[in-house]
Parts: structure tokens; C-alpha cells; sequence
């Protein structure tokens, strides 16, 4: 079966690299997604990453304790960089050649932010791993996902979480939730439903990303919703409800 995109960006959050754990990298869980992105490329699609730092620091929170917003902000960057560096080593270490890039310049650990190298490498198969957000406080790494995603003509973004997708209600609260197969941009907006920041989902919209939410923790996830298969939540067609 031949795969259904040919360039996709796929946003980790901070908290999937930890597993279990209550704070930091568990490495058998980067292992995992290491093994399932080698998989992916393997079909000849290329993919790009935008990860998160709230496993190890979260700039809002500690924001609201009193700390500079910009200063929490970019603490919240640096974290992201160590977790695309674990990941990179990860898939490195299976044979995948991988590429980090970070909205702040690092030169001795990273490649800069440069647009169309980063389009190179992923034509030549390699893994892009985007660190430091976007490089400027006050924005989360899922609007930097928009972003990148429009940058390198991604066709869609993989919003890869705890859950099998976007719910009308909190179905850890609500047991009888249902799961929306397929949504608007307008309706995620208006319902404030979270899937991705307010900026993050009117650049999805302006650009015409759809973006697929759905639960990483499930074995072959990344492979199924790369082939197009229905699993998870898509935004960006009609509103359809489970």
C-alpha cells in the first residue's frame, strides 16, 4: 500500500518523550518513536519534527510564579533542544541520518533555522528536527508547527498525543464524550477545543494545513495516519462526530 503524504511535519510534545515518568525522558519511549519513524521513512516519506519542552520546563507556569515571560520563554526553547538532541541520537543510533535546526543559534550543537536547507534535507531523506520554537518568547512550539509546516510545504501536520483525538468534552470527566472524526478550523476555533493554540490553528487555516490528531502511544500509529488511514481526529474538513 503506497503512502498517502509525501512531506509531513509531526509535533511532539514535550510530555510524550516521558512516558510514565512524572518529569524528564524515558528513553525506552524516544526508542519507540525512534523505531516507528525509521519505519515511515523507509516508505519513502519525509518527515519533519517540531517537539516541545514541558517534560523538562514550562515556561508559562513558571511565568505565572512570577518569572520574566520571556526569560521562562526562553528556558522553555533550550528545553526543546535537548529533547530534539535525544531524539536525534535515538534515531541516529538505528541508522536514520537526522538533522536538528534551532530558531536560536547554537552553532556547536545544532544547524541554524535556514528554510530551504532544511527542504534539502528532506529531500534527500533525512529526518529535520525543528528546536528553540520559533526563537521568540510568547509563542508555543504548536505555532511554530504551523509555521515550519508552511515554510517547507508540509501537506499536513501529525498532532501526536495522549488521546485518540479531539473529543466534545474531557472524556476522562465525561465518560459518554464523543469523538469528532473530522473537524473545521471555524468550529475548533469558536468551541475553544484545544487542539492547538488560537495562532497555531488560523495559520493552519490560512495555509490550508489539515491537521490530524491522535494517540502516539499506540504502536504504529505514525505508519497508519501517514497511508491515510482513519484513525485519530482530522481538522480541517466538516464536522463529523463518532
Amino acid at each position: 500500500m503506497g503512502t498517502n503524504y509525501r512531506r509531513v511535519l509531526l509535533k511532539l510534545s514535550g510530555e510524550a518523550l516521558m512516558g510514565n515518568m512524572g518529569y524528564g525522558i524515558d528513553p525506552e519511549v524516544v526508542k519507540g518513536i525512534a523505531e516507528e519513524l525509521a519505519e515511515v521513512i523507509a516508505t519513502g516519506t519525509q518527515i519533519a519534527i517540531v517537539v516541545g519542552g514541558g517534560n523538562i520546563f514550562r515556561g508559562v507556569k513558571a511565568a505565572s510564579a512570577g518569572m520574566d515571560r520571556a526569560t521562562a520563554d526562553y528556558i522553555g526553547m533550550i528545553a526543546t533542544v535537548m529533547n530534539a538532541m535525544t531524539l536525534q541520537d535515538s534515531l541516529e543510533r538505528i541508522g536514520v541520518q537526522t538533522r536538528v535546526q534551532t530558531a536560536i543559534a547554537m552553532q556547536e550543537l545544532a544547524e541554524p533555522y535556514i528554510r530551504r536547507r532544511a527542504i534539502r534535507h528532506l529531500e534527500k531523506g533525512r529526518v529535520v528536527i525543528f528546536g528553540a520554537g520559533s526563537g521568540n518568547p510568547f509563542f508555543t512550539t504548536d505555532t511554530t508547527a504551523a509555521l515550519r509546516a508552511a515554510e517547507i510545504d508540509a501537506e499536513v501536520i501529525f498532532k501526536a498525543t495522549k488521546v485518540d483525538g479531539v473529543y466534545d468534552a474531557d472524556p476522562h470527566i465525561y465518560p459518554e464524550a464523543k469523538r469528532y472524526n473530522s473537524l473545521t478550523y471555524a468550529h475548533v476555533l469558536a468551541k475553544d477545543l484545544r487542539v492547538m493554540d488560537s495562532t497555531a490553528i488560523a495559520l493552519c487555516k490560512e495555509n490550508n494545513i489539515p491537521i490530524l490528531v491522535f494517540d502516539l502511544t499506540v504502536r504504529g500509529n505514525i505508519h497508519r495516519a501517514v497511508l491515510g488511514e482513519s484513525i485519530g481526529t482530522l481538522v480541517g474538513g466538516s464536522c463529523e462526530i463518532s
